[in-house]
């Protein structure tokens, strides 16, 4: 085990030093330096600045550990959140914590309960892909027919709240998922235009909750 923290530690210290601060300001300046360069110089080039195959291992390990890392928050966020949330009674009768098709329809199942968990650091800006996620759980939960209550746990509501209650279109939203646009407009009509539109209609279907308090 300390060899694999010795070998991250080192990994990460070489990626640091490439970056030298900023790593978008030094690929600027590379990209200006390496012009009129043949293959010598450019040899000599990442000699000199020690751009070599340890580092791009060095990268590559760490994108590797990276993608594993939000795997961890899900499952171990779920799991914390659970004794805040499950009430005197309830309990769990399926919860998926890994990443992929595990085959079960929500993060999490009670006997009073479905939810899904979006463990995410909203910024507020353009998060196109983030929002297309919320919208794909929110849509899945709304539309799914139970007597349970539905939950969508998200890390903060100030910012999810501002997207479903805003004026972003469905066709964008759902540009990668037609089925799920004509189903929405199948259902409900081609007026239903826009996030909001749709919001509108469900949002007394799923309550949207802060697991922030829950993860103690």
């Amino acid at each position: 085990m300390e060899n694999k923290v010795e070998a991250v530690k080192e990994c990460l210290e070489t990626i640091e030093k490439f970056k030298s601060g900023s790593l978008t300001k030094r690929l600027s300046r590379i990209e200006k330096e390496i012009v009129g360069f043949d293959d010598q110089k450019i040899q000599n080039f990442c000699k000199n600045i020690e751009v070599s195959t340890r580092l791009l291992e060095s990268a590559a390990l760490i994108k590797r550990l990276s993608a594993e890392i939000d795997v961890v928050i899900h499952s171990s966020g779920i799991l914390l959140s659970l004794a805040g949330i499950l009430n005197d009674g309830e309990v769990v009768e399926s919860a998926s914590l890994g990443a992929g098709n595990t085959g079960k329809k929500f993060d999490l199942e009670t006997n009073h309960r479905i939810a899904e968990y979006k463990f995410i650091n909203w910024k507020g800006g353009s998060e196109s892909i983030r929002q297309n996620g919320l919208f794909k759980d929110f849509y899945e939960l709304a539309e799914f027919e139970t007597e349970k209550i539905k939950y969508l746990y998200v890390l903060g509501a100030t910012h999810p709240l501002k997207f479903l209650n805003g004026g972003r279109a469905l066709t964008s939203v759902l540009s990668k998922d037609p089925l799920r646009l004509k189903a929405i407009h199948d259902k409900y009509g081609a007026d239903v235009r826009q996030v909001r539109d749709y919001y509108d209609l469900k949002k007394d279907d799923v309550i949207i909750c802060d697991v922030t308090p829950f993860l103690v």
